[in-house]
């Protein structure tokens, strides 16, 4: 279980998670990375649901990525087909943000590629309540894209018994 959380603002595309590992009802651990940097094609993905089924996805989207020339629209809509269409990727059990300088999209194992309406998505067990405060943010402040993030993160903590307060938040810039 885990939040993450992508807000798009001006120039700015800011993706944060929070580090909590839980099984069952269980912490494991509090520092886990769960939003990271694809340098070589500038993209932010960030992952909830099981570890190992993220990060085999997350391996996967790249090569989506390498194979349709970091084209980040083709890389999802192919990802989420061979996810949904293949036995073995079919029961990964994750759910995963991606954005880029231009576009943000949530993918799932059931065939799903969602671009939100108005820049600000979420996902995982404390999503909802990140989501709620983002748009509330977003809607309500001057807060930059990165506050907006930090902000809905620390809410989702204090709410979220499968989310914590250690964040690691990735920000791009678009090429405007």
């Amino acid at each position: 279980m885990t939040t993450i959380v992508s807000v798009r603002r001006g120039d700015q595309v800011v993706v944060g998670g929070d580090g909590q590992v839980s099984l069952g009802n269980t912490v494991m651990k509090g520092t886990a990375r769960k939003v990271n940097v694809i340098d070589k094609h500038k993209v932010i993905t960030g992952f909830a649901g099981s570890t190992a089924d993220a990060i085999t996805l997350r391996d996967l989207f790249e090569q989506q990525l390498d194979k349709h020339q970091g084209n980040i629209v083709n890389a999802v809509i192919h990802l989420a087909r061979e996810w949904r269409s293949d036995r073995v990727l079919r029961r990964l059990e994750a759910l995963m943000l991606v954005a880029n300088s231009e576009k943000t999209f949530l993918i799932s194992g059931s065939g799903d590629v969602i671009e939100p309406e108005d820049g600000v998505i979420a996902i995982g067990s404390g999503g909802n309540y990140a989501l709620a405060a983002a748009r509330a943010l977003v809607d309500n402040s001057e807060l930059t894209a990165r506050d907006i993030v930090e902000k809905s993160l620390q809410i989702a903590a204090d709410i979220c018994v499968f989310t914590n307060a250690n964040l690691t938040i990735e920000q791009l810039e678009s090429i405007a």
